[in-house]
């Protein structure tokens, strides 16, 4: 048998949940199980940490150390743009191939950009806010009336001044 964790040593379980939903506590017993908490009380925890994002697949990081846990939420450009589309929460197991065709502004997609600039491995910002829309694009929605792909085009040619930070 392998020797048992030390307790007082942080450990980072970084896993895939659904907002405001407590996740499956068969799925979570092989990850927290031998660190000695319970599932089904993470999994309150990350239902509880996730409110904010109701209906979306999010990325959670829970720390765990001494026994307890901390939740933080770990956004992708993908929940970020839906999110700031002000779509309302949907049932997943009811609504299915759900079309985002909103419309969001150019200051979001910068005030996104920043949020996510730490774990963007372009070289600039105006690189970072460029994945930001490619993501808007797949997503299907559009950008100040436009597609994503002509902000990138204006972007490239200098139309759009975009700032440093």
């Amino acid at each position: 048998m392998p020797p048992k964790a030390d307790p007082s040593v942080p450990v980072d379980i970084i896993m895939r949940a659904v907002g405001g939903e407590a996740g499956n506590a068969a799925s979570l017993a092989p990850k927290v199980g031998p660190l000695g908490l319970s599932p089904k009380k993470v999994g309150d925890d990350i239902a509880k940490a996730t409110q904010d994002w109701k209906g979306m697949k999010i990325t959670v990081k829970v720390t765990v150390q001494n026994r307890q846990t901390k939740v933080e939420v770990v956004p992708t450009s993908t929940a970020l743009i839906i999110k700031a589309l002000g779509e309302p929460p949907r049932d997943r197991k009811k609504e299915k191939n759900i079309k985002h065709n909103g419309n969001i502004t150019f200051d979001d997609i910068k005030r996104i950009a920043r949020v996510m600039r730490p774990k963007s491995l372009a070289r600039t910002f105006a690189g970072t806010c460029k994945e930001i829309l490619g993501c808007a694009r797949a997503i299907g929605c559009t950008v100040d009336h436009e597609a994503p792909q002509t902000i990138i085009e204006r972007i490239n040619s200098g139309d759009i001044k975009v700032p440093d930070e």
